[in-house]
């Protein structure tokens, strides 16, 4: 009776010491509170010398993940590995996330410098009055093009791809939602729409597309693109201007028909385990001369009004990057169209990618 006393005290000692363990390692590695803060945002995304300094200046240690998709990212807060703190996922994924509770609601009162965001980028359908999400960056869908490649050819229109003498020289993103989007617009319907009947005309439309058509890319869109691999393509408005920074030639318009306007916002997950330095980290991230260093270095078009006043004038009064209000207005923000809807749009893109082979 004694060994099986000591055999089961050694088991609980035993236990203790290795759940001990395993705290301390995931508290080491940013996975609960403490004084440590798990960032999931999507690769080269923030300056990395912001990160360093909202550390100097408050002590708490920044872990740093990435991720590629919203997709993969809503997977993994859903499995709940790890405990992060702060997510920027984009504004269809931010309604799906509320949907199914996988958001916890912002406390206001501890973001002062939210007051610099402008007001065209508040309240919008994807997050009612901003109960879960605060504007991280946004941008347009659009065509980077070469003019020179074009003999001065001009751009204004989605319509314009389908020019005979653009053969073999459209390079499209691989987004279901950017090109059946872009087929949608061109026929002067919403991006967003669910009609049936319009979406295989959108489709059926786009196969006419094909001759003029390269190849269908990701990330590598940039690369070609800068290197004059092609003369004409469809990409985020981020991606054209770093495109454009290595190669001044290039050019980026927004169809006069309309087109995506998108946002990548900042949320704390249901995994959060240090909700107090979350708030911090995302108030840091709204000071406007911290909004300016980071929009410097990703690219992308800040919401932040406060940071315009530290930016490039040639940056700010740009057009192409930072549409005036009426343009705005005629974009479109990606809705959750549920679960059904959605994989008919893969579906439909599917079958356009199979019909160019």
């Amino acid at each position: 009776m004694n060994k099986l006393v000591r055999f089961f005290l050694f088991i609980a000692v035993v236990s203790a010491v290795l759940l001990y363990a395993i705290s301390s390692l995931n508290s080491s590695q940013g996975y609960s509170g403490g004084n440590t803060l798990t960032v999931f945002n999507w690769g080269d995304y923030i300056d990395p010398d912001l990160i360093k300094k909202f550390e100097k200046e408050t002590g708490i240690k920044v872990i740093y993940e990435t991720f590629d998709s919203n997709e993969a990212m809503m997977t993994k807060i859903e499995q709940g590995g790890t405990n992060y703190d702060i997510a920027v996922p984009s504004e269809y994924m931010i309604d799906k996330m509320r949907q199914e509770d996988l958001l916890i609601p912002l406390d206001h009162s501890k973001l002062p410098n939210l007051k610099h965001i402008d007001k065209r980028f508040m309240d919008l359908q994807f997050d009612p009055e901003n109960k879960y999400s605060i504007p991280y960056f946004w941008g347009t869908v659009g065509i980077v093009y070469n003019p020179k490649m074009l003999h001065g050819k001009e751009i204004t229109s989605w319509n314009d791809l389908w020019d005979p003498d653009l053969k073999n020289e459209i390079l499209l993103t691989d987004g279901a939602r950017e090109v059946i989007g872009m087929g949608l617009n061109s026929l002067g319907y919403s991006l967003n729409d669910t009609n049936k009947q319009h979406l295989v005309e959108a489709k059926e439309k786009l196969d006419t597309l094909t001759p003029n058509i390269k190849a269908i890319v990701g990330d590598e869109i940039k690369m070609l693109l800068a290197n004059q691999e092609a003369s004409v393509g469809l990409v985020w408005s981020g991606d054209a201007s770093e495109i454009m920074s290595e190669n001044e030639d290039l050019d980026y318009v927004v169809p006069k028909e309309g087109s995506n306007l998108w946002f990548d916002n900042m949320v704390i997950p249901k995994t959060a385990k240090n909700i107090e330095a979350a708030h911090k980290f995302i108030n840091f991230m709204l000071d406007p001369k911290v909004a300016a260093k980071n929009t410097d270095y990703v690219g992308y078009s800040t919401p932040n009004k406060g940071a315009l006043k530290y930016m490039p004038k040639e940056v700010v009064e740009d057009e192409r990057f930072y549409p005036s209000p009426e343009l705005t207005e005629k974009l479109e923000v990606y809705e959750n169209l549920g679960k059904k809807n959605l994989a008919y749009y893969n579906e439909l893109f599917l079958q356009f990618k199979m019909h160019r082979k």
